[in-house]
């Protein structure tokens, strides 16, 4: 799942930079991604993961992070932002996902880095550490989303309890006929021959998740969930990979959490998160009782509300100090 935001200029944000190189990865005989590297060319390396999955990355998402103390690297997964094909579900799984991020990694010639995650991020975090554990120095994560069963359903019909109106927003853009199966029918009207109804479905489920992706919800999160080429990226892939791309069984991230009890773990979550509801990050840390859990009080999904945002600017200084203290 996302995190759409508004443009942030807060104190506890480190200030807005840019990246110091950037380039294209060839990943298969289809997909091309983006990266870029921002902060010190020597620093800690950090790896930020993106949500969604198809949200891609945005340059607040570099702010998180000492640019000092930090080699930031950002980028967009299989079919988002500046990746290509742009919405592309073809070789679009969890598993090339996280193959992607240890070719990425050998690439950048880096032997290990922190990983950085939320609500989409935060699941193929867990994917790729417990496939590579040896290559994370840390897992933080915020907004836990483990891609049950449960936890579609609620994205699905669940918030209809807390935000009706956005809820009946979103199942009223399909036609009657498509009612019966939301997924269903958002995917039938994201794979349209005409670009203009694929371009409004996917700005209307964009919309419903902008609209509960915050506590407090204003206009400018909204409209920016809702902007065409971010909307249909996002919409396209997160479809897919709740229709295709499940794990088997669904609670394989917890099962598999021995995999990773000896990485140093922090999560974050919003108390009032209605995208992916403090439930799944109380499993989560009932599954791994050696990370931490903080849940934040006056927040919802969004990783730039202000809680949230410095809860997570805390630890990876707290990381950080660690590393070079240690």
């Amino acid at each position: 799942m996302s995190s759409p935001h508004p443009e942030s200029r807060t104190p506890e944000f480190y200030p807005p930079i840019e990246p110091y190189r950037s380039g294209r990865l060839v990943v298969d005989a289809i997909h091309t991604l983006y990266w870029e590297e921002c902060g010190n060319p020597a620093g800690v390396p950090v790896v930020f993961l993106h949500g969604g999955p198809g949200a891609g990355c945005s340059p607040d998402q570099r702010r998180f992070f000492d640019p000092q103390r930090y080699r930031i690297v950002l980028f967009d997964q299989r079919g988002a932002g500046r990746s290509t094909p742009h919405a592309e579900v073809r070789n679009n799984t969890t598993a090339h996902l996280v193959g992607d991020l240890e070719v990425l990694r050998g690439m950048l010639e880096i032997p290990a880095w922190h990983v950085f995650g939320g609500s989409w991020g935060s699941t193929l975090a867990l994917a790729y550490a417990q496939e590579h554990p040896q290559a994370c120095l840390s897992l933080t994560l915020r907004g836990i989303f483990l891609l049950r069963d449960a936890e579609i359903d609620w994205f699905l019909h669940g918030i209809r309890q807390f935000a009706p109106q956005a809820w009946e927003a979103f199942v009223g853009f399909l036609p009657e006929r498509l009612r019966g199966d939301i997924r269903e029918g958002y995917w039938e009207l994201l794979n349209d021959p005409r670009p203009e109804v694929r371009s409004a479905a996917a700005s209307a489920w964009a919309t419903y998740e902008g609209r509960c992706a915050t506590l407090r919800s204003g206009p400018q999160s909204v409209g920016q969930a809702g902007l065409s080429q971010t909307a249909v990226g996002l919409a396209r892939l997160e479809v897919h990979y709740m229709r295709a791309n499940r794990f088997l069984p669904d609670d394989l991230l917890l099962r598999r959490v021995d995999r990773i009890r000896h990485i140093p773990g922090a999560l974050v979550q919003g108390k009032y998160d209605l995208v992916c509801p403090p439930v799944t990050a109380v499993a989560l840390h009932a599954a791994w009782p050696e990370s931490t859990l903080q849940i934040i009080d006056d927040a919802g999904h969004s990783a730039y509300e202000p809680g949230i945002r410095a809860a997570l600017v805390a630890i990876m200084d707290q990381r950080v100090a660690q590393q070079a203290g240690g």
